[in-house]
């Protein structure tokens, strides 16, 4: 394991049924093509040995011998490797027959699990053949030429730092799955041995439920169920093979292949037990979870290399779920900004309008709000304040906004008073510096606020979740308002938002206007425009790709990765499109500037909660102003 991630496999071998020789042929093939690939650890299905559809054969003395002499080869055939094998095979203890998984490293059988559930009813009858691990008294057995200690008592087993652990089929179905245990005592990872068939509906079940069981015990789950060699008589199997992260698949192999199948992903134990430690209902449930730990050899594996598909934008909703995911969210600034104006008694609210995407959006959610409370759109009151930076473009799309969306519009130029104020601090206005940017700043902030005052408003904030990781507003100016609607949103997913409005029939009015604001450059505009009167001042020069700084925050602060993980997260997302030094650069940037402005966040107006992070000093984030940054930018350093 490396940076977190450990590489697992899911494996469906083709099988004949009661040829235990052919069938350890075509495992050792597939282990022999998961080791080359740097897989650490590999579930096979259930029974592979012998296939599962044996029947009565499981009584037949020559089988079983047969099945222990095939897992002798398989120690022998691994002796020299380090990938860490779960096979299925039935193991006679006394006067028991148990269906068990055996793991195997490194040429050593370290443990064997056998089933706890099992099925008797439609088609399966596995207890015509077999007994339940809770049949079964603690004993002691030789197989394959090593002593075993079987037992009802759960076990992980440890490679290095990873522990995982082992149910087999209808154990995940039980209303209490030996997985809840497992996790609770310390398994990142749950591998399942399964010979499921397949019935119309049932696989979307299947996958739901070990979906949900990897989600419920904040676990990867490799799930390796029995394929086309299995099928006989009247039962068809699929051959699944599935690998999930929390709930989230992270591969799945072809259903009905009438080939071999190997899926193979990194699962990030990191981030799994991030979502453990933050997740007090998991620690509480912990309490009393013990199993035995059984300690395998750490794999050495190949040089690592991260091919796990990394989403560049993990703030983004899939395309299928798009509008429903903006609706949702707009649902939610709507929920909290209403709230706020019932509570406070207001009908009126003020809010700086650029022209830009941020105040877009939150003049766009002032809209919905007064639409749903029944209040006159006039009560919104937006103001334009063109200053000495503002270009055409912004200040007219404004303008048309506001008019085609029927609010109070006010235009009031910063220029004059800003001008003032530069005399009276003795600062020359030729120098475009922080004090010359940010007195504009101050300018519009103190302007709404005294026209909230004036008009019984509040003033609605625009800055979003970005620009507040960054620090990349003016304490006291735009870093200020009585409710900020947009500061749990980052600024790549904002777009997405305005251009869902966009697309609703309400809105058609200004369908244009937003789809241009949406193509204009992300700028402050407190610079002089250039010489055509374009925006010279853009964002995204100064500090930054907002989607890479929208990764690094949600990397660091979602699960708490350190920056060599997320320079190497980020060479695999973006390496198209950014090279080494830039996404270094500007990570470094990132780290920097979120230390040193933890000032501006520590006294945060409120606003609403969108997604799984924010950065309010009241709840999700809590950090001290004069935190270090050394330590991270020390590595970033060494990148």
């Amino acid at each position: 394991m490396k940076y977190g991630f450990i590489k697992v496999a899911a494996a469906v071998p083709a099988v004949r049924v009661a040829d235990v020789e052919y069938n350890v042929q075509e495992i050792e093939k597939l282990i022999a093509m998961a080791d080359g690939d740097g897989v650490e650890l590999i579930c096979f299905p259930e029974l592979s040995l012998t296939g599962y559809t044996c029947q009565d054969l499981f009584k037949e003395k020559l089988l079983l011998e047969k099945s222990e002499v095939g897992l002798l080869r398989l120690l022998d055939f691994t002796r020299q490797l380090d990938i860490v094998c779960v096979v299925g095979l039935p193991v006679q203890a006394g006067g028991l027959l148990l269906n068990c998984a055996a793991v195997i490293q490194g040429g050593a059988l370290l443990g064997v699990v056998p089933k706890t559930y099992l099925p008797n009813y439609n088609e399966f009858y596995e207890k015509r053949w077999f007994a339940s691990s809770q049949d079964l008294n603690d004993t002691d057995i030789y197989l394959a030429g090593t002593p075993v200690a079987l037992s009802a008592e759960p076990k992980l087993f440890q490679m290095g730092d990873v522990k995982f652990g082992v149910e087999i089929c209808e154990d995940v179905w039980a209303p209490i799955p030996p997985s809840n245990n497992l996790t609770m005592a310390g398994a990142d990872i749950i591998v399942n041995l399964s010979a499921s068939d397949e019935l119309i509906g049932k696989h979307n079940y299947l996958r739901s439920l070990v979906a949900q069981q990897s989600a419920r015990t904040m676990s990867g789950y490799v799930y390796a169920s029995s394929g086309f060699g299995e099928s006989t008589q009247d039962v068809v199997y699929g051959g699944n093979a599935m690998i999930f992260e929390n709930g989230q698949l992270l591969v799945e192999g072809d259903r009905f292949s009438f080939q071999p199948q190997l899926q193979t992903a990194q699962i990030d134990v990191e981030r799994l037990r991030t979502d453990r430690h933050t997740n007090s209902t998991f620690i509480n449930a912990q309490r009393g979870a013990h199993a035995v730990i059984v300690s395998a050899k750490t794999p050495i594996g190949k040089s690592f290399e991260l091919t796990r598909a990394i989403d560049p934008h993990p703030f983004i909703p899939a395309e299928d779920m798009m509008a429903e995911t903006c609706e949702e969210i707009l649902n939610i600034q709507t929920a909290a900004l209403a709230k706020r104006l019932i509570h406070t008694h207001m009908e009126h609210v003020v809010l700086g309008i650029s022209g830009g995407l941020d105040s877009t959006l939150a003049l766009l959610v002032c809209v919905r709000t007064f639409d749903k409370l029944g209040l006159d759109r006039k009560g919104i009151i937006g103001v334009t304040m063109p200053g000495f930076g503002t270009t055409d473009r912004t200040h007219d799309n404004a303008s048309s906004l506001m008019q085609s969306l029927g609010i109070s519009q006010m235009e009031i130029s910063i220029a004059k008073a800003v001008q003032q104020h530069f005399e009276d601090i003795g600062h020359d206005s030729t120098i475009h510096d922080a004090t010359y940017e940010n007195s504009q700043a101050r300018e519009r902030t103190q302007i709404l606020m005294d026209l909230a005052n004036k008009c019984n408003a509040i003033v609605v904030g625009t800055g979003d979740l970005s620009e507040l990781a960054l620090g990349w507003a003016t304490y006291n100016g735009d870093h200020m308002s009585m409710y900020g609607v947009n500061g749990g949103i980052p600024k790549t997913l904002i777009q997405y938002l305005v251009r869902y409005i966009a697309s609703l029939d309400a809105f058609a009015a200004v369908c244009e206007t937003l789809i241009d604001i949406i193509d204009t450059p992300i700028s402050p505009e407190l610079t002089p425009a250039d010489e055509e009167g374009n925006i010279k001042q853009k964002t995204e020069d100064l500090v930054g790709p907002y989607e890479l700084h929208d990764f690094f925050l949600y990397y660091m602060l979602r699960f708490g990765f350190r920056p060599a993980k997320i320079f190497i997260m980020a060479q695999r997302a973006f390496g198209d499109t950014y090279d080494k030094e830039t996404i270094k650069k500007w990570l470094t940037t990132f780290c920097r500037r979120f230390f040193s402005q933890q000032f501006k966040r520590s006294c945060l107006p409120d606003g609403p909660k969108v997604g799984s992070i924010s950065l309010s000093p009241r709840g999700d984030w809590r950090m001290p102003s004069d935190a270090c940054s050394t330590l991270w930018l020390k590595e970033c350093e060494e990148l």
